[in-house]
């Protein structure tokens, strides 16, 4: 079940709650292929709509988590909203626009340059990150904004003693991470950044 709202109580206890980002589990979509930089752009656009590859099973760890959690939230993407329903089953969830992914628009490379769309998803977040090629998409800047307004938004919710898991993206939810730890939250879990993983956060 899945509820577009995201209740925040009014009161606030002495002790934050926990919040949780993980990554979402691997798309159905092949990454098998070469592409050219307008291909990539096309087959991100794909990957975008996409759910989940067949046949996975969240790890416990994860599944332990969900279950402890006051509020869960998954953003509006396929991916993230059917990683949400694997790990929490039958459970209610929130879904926020706010936590999709930072764009990737195709680097500005010749026709005859093809390569992985893992190796060209690289180059374009390098072209985003350090030249603000952006392609007429969300900015570095925009997207580094709407990360503090999700880490405000987690803060808020932890700060009522909740213990929040928000089922994402990996890059977006590294961008949360380094908001939240701007704003004094201590990281206590780390997974890195495969599929399935988490990066646990608790007020310092």
């Amino acid at each position: 079940m899945v509820d577009s709202t995201i209740a925040v109580p009014p009161s606030a206890p002495a002790r934050s709650g926990v919040i949780t980002l993980a990554r979402h589990g691997e798309p159905a979509l092949s990454r098998k292929v070469r592409l050219n930089a307008p291909e990539y752009g096309e087959w991100w656009g794909r990957y975008e709509e996409g759910g989940l590859k067949a046949g996975q099973t969240p790890p416990t760890t994860l599944v332990e988590i969900a279950r402890d959690a006051d509020t869960i939230i998954a953003s509006t993407r396929l991916r993230s909203i059917e990683t949400a329903r694997a790990v929490v089953g039958t459970r209610a969830f929130a879904t926020d626009p706010t936590f999709i992914e930072a764009p990737l628009p195709p680097p500005p490379w010749p026709l005859w340059l093809k390569m992985s769309p893992k190796r060209l998803g690289f180059f374009a977040r390098f072209w985003w990150w350090f030249f603000d090629h952006h392609g007429g998409q969300e900015t570095r800047k925009e997207a580094k904004a709407r990360a503090g307004q999700a880490a405000d938004l987690l803060i808020e919710i932890a700060g009522s003693g909740q213990n929040v898991l928000v089922l994402a993206h990996g890059f977006f939810n590294w961008m949360i991470a380094d908001a939240l730890k701007q704003r004094g939250w201590a990281k206590i879990v780390d997974e890195g950044h495969a599929y399935w993983s988490i990066k646990r956060f608790r007020r310092a």
